[in-house]
């Protein structure tokens, strides 16, 4: 069964830095756009960066200049540099990742579980 699996998230000062990453596991895959999102409490689920296959990236406009996304396809990891982190921009991170599996022959969005990011002021 493939799963995606967040972790790095944690509570860290106004200015400060953290590390997300997210591994995709569970049976044959092929792994096509990946990106991270985010829902702060009382909010929606937003965009906050992807990265395709060949490496090029997106970010909202929040992220530009603070965070950087990059992705292994050998280690099946994705990562969320981000710095210079605001109290805005506590939430929960979500890993999503377009992917064709054995039992799903056809591109299907899977989501991790999610890692809890507070960014005290």
């Amino acid at each position: 069964q493939v799963q995606l699996v967040e972790s790095g998230g944690g509570l860290v000062q106004a200015g400060g830095s953290l590390r997300l990453s997210c591994v995709a596991s569970g049976g044959a895959f092929t792994i096509e756009d990946m990106g991270w999102f985010r829902q702060g409490p009382g909010e929606q689920r937003e965009f906050v960066a992807a990265i395709s296959p060949s490496g090029r990236t997106n970010y909202t406009d929040s992220a530009k200049g603070r965070f950087t996304i990059s992705r292994d396809d050998a280690k099946n990891t994705l990562w969320l540099q981000m710095n210079y982190l605001r109290p805005e921009d506590t939430a929960v991170y979500y890993c999503n990742a377009a992917m064709f599996t054995a039992k799903r022959p056809y591109k299907y969005h899977y989501w991790g579980r999610g890692t809890q990011v507070t960014v005290s002021s």
